[in-house]
């Protein structure tokens, strides 16, 4: 072997060490049901696409004064307040104000209903007006929202029992609301003296995603568009500050973003919390499975889904009680919280949770016995299982 194929095959040798050693050095991809963030499966390759758009304007579109920024608002991207699609943090929690029955909100002429916390030099943040009651919501995880928003009105309504006719102690209701011009609600949406059924926000506020999307980009950021096109210091509709398009890639990436995945799903233990779960009767409102109905998105259509929830209003007690309410909802009524994905959200809540409508909860058996009202029984409930049962149950809750 002369010097050049010698010098030739140290460099190769070299090579493959280096290759070697920075594969041992890189971390391994997190398994897809240790996060929420991704496409749901099955998307064509042009949503695939525009799952991307919307993606990045959701996470890596940041807002400055010179893109329309405020000039008053709470963030200046959409994922500052949602990180890695999942839950707030308190330094994320809104406040919202000035509703305190079904009569609407008095204060929307003093910067209602939500409150502008921050401000762009040379202007002054919004203040909670005298009289105004208020509440600090914690801003929700995103994932598998495009499903819930698939989930029939007919379905909806087969849950709610708004005289406990069956006499189990539970009566959801639906959130009837007004909604925008601007959303179109589908062929097969029920209505109530002209308004519909909302199923998003923490009192199920909101009609649709789109609904949602706009809202967030005007009442979070000051940013207006086509759809929500009166800028939040001023009152005074102006031009557009984000395109239509950008609206709508953030719309379809949060609709086709997957669903989170049960962990340890065969785990005795976890099973066994399973079981306990629906003998304390929490099931009765965190419904475990749902259906969707049919969607242009194939990957969404027609499919059997697991989020515990019935996205109704329940009682849950005068502890809970806010004094502000949106649409019909009573101060005292929460549309039940999804519970999939609950296990991950300490991943985007700075290592511990923050659970109920405003991030009072730090653990999830803190979160079960503020329950009061119609989930009293529950509480009771589980309050009498042994020490194991409450650890299997939490184990269970813990996978989700």
């Amino acid at each position: 072997m002369n010097k050049k194929q010698l010098a030739i095959m140290v460099i190769l040798v070299g090579s493959m060490v280096s290759l070697y050693s920075c594969e041992k050095l890189s971390p391994e991809a997190p398994a897809e049901d240790e996060i929420l963030d991704g496409p749901v499966a099955g998307l064509t390759h042009s949503q695939n696409a525009q799952f991307l758009q919307g993606d990045n304007a959701f996470n890596a579109r940041i807002f400055t004064e010179s893109s329309g920024l405020g000039s008053v608002f709470v963030a200046s991207s959409c994922g500052s307040c949602h990180a890695g699609d999942g839950k707030g943090h308190p330094f994320t929690t809104l406040t919202r104000f000035g509703q305190v029955d079904s009569s609407g909100n008095q204060f929307l002429h003093l910067g209602g209903p939500q409150l502008q916390n921050r401000a762009l030099p040379g202007y002054t943040p919004e203040q909670i007006p005298a009289g105004a009651t208020f509440t600090r919501i914690t801003p929700p995880g995103t994932t598998g929202l495009g499903f819930l928003e698939l989930v029939s009105d007919a379905d909806i309504m087969g849950l709610s029992d708004p005289n406990d006719a069956n006499g189990d102690g539970i009566s959801g209701v639906p959130n009837w609301i007004n909604i925008p011009a601007y959303v179109q609600p589908p062929t097969n949406a029920i209505q109530q003296n002209g308004k519909y059924i909302g199923r998003f926000g923490k009192k199920a506020g909101v009609f649709n995603l789109l609904q949602q999307i706009a809202n967030a980009y005007n009442q979070d950021m000051g940013i207006t568009s086509i759809y929500e096109p009166h800028d939040v210091y001023t009152y005074q509709e102006i031009d557009p500050e984000v395109s239509t398009q950008e609206v709508l890639n953030v719309v379809f990436y949060v609709q086709t973003l997957k669903a989170p995945i049960q962990r340890n799903q065969q785990d005795a233990t976890v099973n066994f919390g399973r079981q306990l779960f629906s003998n304390v009767d929490c099931d009765k409102c965190h419904t475990p499975t749902l259906t969707t109905g049919t969607s242009t998105v194939d990957a969404l259509s027609n499919k059997t889904i697991h989020p515990y929830t019935d996205l109704l209003l329940h009682d849950v007690g005068g502890g809970l009680d806010d004094g502000y309410t949106e649409g019909n909802a009573k101060t005292y009524e929460w549309k039940t919280p999804a519970l999939w994905g609950l296990g991950l959200s300490p991943k985007s809540q700075g290592g511990q949770f923050f659970l109920m409508h405003d991030g009072r909860a730090t653990s999830i058996e803190g979160a079960i016995l503020m329950h009061g009202g119609e989930a009293l029984n529950s509480k009771t409930k589980y309050q009498n299982l042994s020490a194991s049962e409450k650890s299997a149950l939490l184990k269970f809750l813990n996978s989700l």
